[in-house]
């Protein structure tokens, strides 16, 4: 979070809290359990891929940290980084159609793309995931302000 430097240090202090409820707030109303998620992935799977891709189980994971999401086709299971949640919904749902094509097209060539071309916010998704990864690489430097 960026804050004008003019601020006091209690300026600061009381608007970071503000900002944090906020976000809080935000997360907690995005947040799906995982039989929530299920349900996303196959009204998902209905819009996009004409209710072909039906995974026998979609859930959150604690323990993808490099991936946002991965499949194991011949399972059928769906796994979401717990890192997604609180992000924006198109992102959430690029996540979840990325790893439903999987289900119809295992590798990344140009047929899973195509397939992937379906859902309409594929390239803002994937421009905000790429934005999250720059900024986490980014050095947090001694003294800067923002949060």
């Amino acid at each position: 979070m960026l804050i004008p430097a003019r601020m006091s240090e209690a300026e600061e202090q009381r608007w970071v809290n503000v900002m944090l409820d906020k976000l809080a707030a935000q997360e907690s109303r995005r947040t799906l359990d995982d039989s929530d998620l299920a349900e996303r992935a196959r009204r998902l799977s209905d819009q996009y891929f004409d209710g072909r891709a039906r995974p026998a189980s979609v859930r959150w994971v604690t323990n993808q940290n490099t991936r946002w999401g991965s499949c194991t086709p011949s399972e059928g299971s769906i796994r979401l980084s717990h890192r997604l949640q609180g992000m924006p919904e198109y992102v959430v749902d690029y996540v979840l159609c990325h790893e439903l094509a999987h289900l119809l097209v295992p590798g990344h060539g140009p047929r899973f793309w195509r397939l992937l071309e379906a859902y309409p916010r594929t390239e803002r998704a994937r421009g905000y995931l790429e934005g999250v990864v720059a900024a986490e690489r980014l050095p947090h430097l001694p003294g800067a302000r923002g949060t």
